[in-house]
């Protein structure tokens, strides 16, 4: 099934980072019939609210790039917001999706869908074959129900629902908290904050603060309230301490490549396209996005040290989780649906961070 350039296509989550990405990309493309709402404009949440905007808006096609996500100090802490609030997105959207007689829909998921101890590189087929990594469970839990969801729509009623699962992503308006955000943003400012200090940059340390405050501390703040609030993630003059060991290796997209993927598959792969039709058992219909290509957590650390040429010292607690300890995707399938990867990790850390000092 094409969409062609009148279809009207709801981007759930267009202002994150794969979803803000996703609309440029279709209009980069010539697709201008978009909608997307924020968050304050419609609670994906609330399944009134949901239904009642598919009533008014009635689009071609969906995708479904709106989630709670975080990190795995946040993974750890929240797990009943995690898997709770994911979970009423999906059957939200999704639902409303089939009511509507949606013609496409594209679900994003995340390789954390994976069992702990998957085989390396880990194929689709490696899903529910043993237990999940303990710190992201949740939220797991709730992207498998939602890859599910879609298969099984598409099973039972003809749906054309595709879902695919991008590895670690970084790029524009990535979130930069130092406590939620995935790996690399929250590397970064902590590595940009820590030069500041080493460099006496006050005038950049409140710049930064005032536009990303930290637990209500602010570029207003005295040096003194601000060292100590910075000193707590692991950000001083002479050091930046990072968590963990280092040892986990990554695998890391630029996120507009992954938009790029997403669109592509969006615009050209169907459900009929995702298995074998031999197949007895239809499965695992899901497509991984990602490069192929890992780096140790130190080894991005120590790019990230180059990028911003801090003088100071990369220091890690090994008291903190590393979480899983290898997470590389198999990217056969979408390499025979007509993707790859562009953007390689020192581009990307560089573009990243010219982003972050622009924004």
């Amino acid at each position: 099934m094409t969409l062609d350039k009148q279809s009207k296509i709801y981007v759930a989550g267009h202002r994150g980072l794969v979803g803000s990405a996703i609309w440029n990309n279709l209009q980069q493309r010539g697709y201008h019939h978009l909608v997307g709402r924020s968050h304050a404009e419609l609670d994906l949440m609330d399944g009134v609210a949901v239904r009642d905007f598919f009533d008014r808006e009635r689009p071609d096609a969906v995708v479904l790039a709106a989630a709670h996500v975080g990190g795995i100090m946040a993974n750890s802490r929240y797990r009943a917001d995690f898997i709770y609030q994911n979970l009423q997105i999906q059957q939200n959207v999704i639902g409303e999706s089939f009511r509507h007689d949606v013609k496409k829909l594209l679900f994003l998921g995340s390789t954390c869908i994976y069992p702990r101890e998957a085989p390396q590189p880990m194929r689709e087929d490696a899903l529910l074959t043993s237990p999940l990594e303990y710190t992201n469970e949740p939220y797991a839990i709730a992207k498998i129900a939602g890859l599910k969801l879609c298969e099984s729509f598409s099973l039972q009623y003809g749906c054309n629902y595709v879902a695919v699962m991008p590895t670690n992503l970084y790029g524009p308006n990535d979130n930069f908290h130092l406590e939620n955000s995935h790996v690399l943003p929250a590397m970064l400012r902590k590595v940009h904050l820590s030069r500041c200090l080493n460099e006496g940059d006050w005038e950049m340390v409140r710049r930064d603060l005032n536009a990303r405050p930290v637990e209500g501390i602010d570029g207003q703040a005295s040096e003194e309230t601000i060292l100590e609030k910075l000193s707590h993630y692991g950000i001083a003059p002479d050091s930046v301490t990072l968590w963990g060991t280092g040892s986990p290796l990554r695998e890391m997209l630029w996120s507009e490549d992954m938009a790029d993927a997403s669109v592509h598959v969006l615009l050209n792969v169907d459900f009929s396209d995702t298995y074998s039709p031999e197949d007895k058992e239809i499965r695992n219909c899901h497509i991984n996005v990602g490069s192929g290509i890992e780096h140790s957590i130190r080894e991005l650390a120590e790019k990230v040290v180059g990028e911003i040429g801090f003088k100071g010292e990369l220091r890690w607690d090994a008291s903190k989780p590393d979480g899983t300890p290898r997470k590389l995707t198999d990217v056969t399938k979408l390499h025979q649906l007509g993707w790859r990867h562009q953007v390689d990790i020192d581009e990307g850390i560089h573009r990243l961070y010219e982003w972050y000092l622009h924004h």
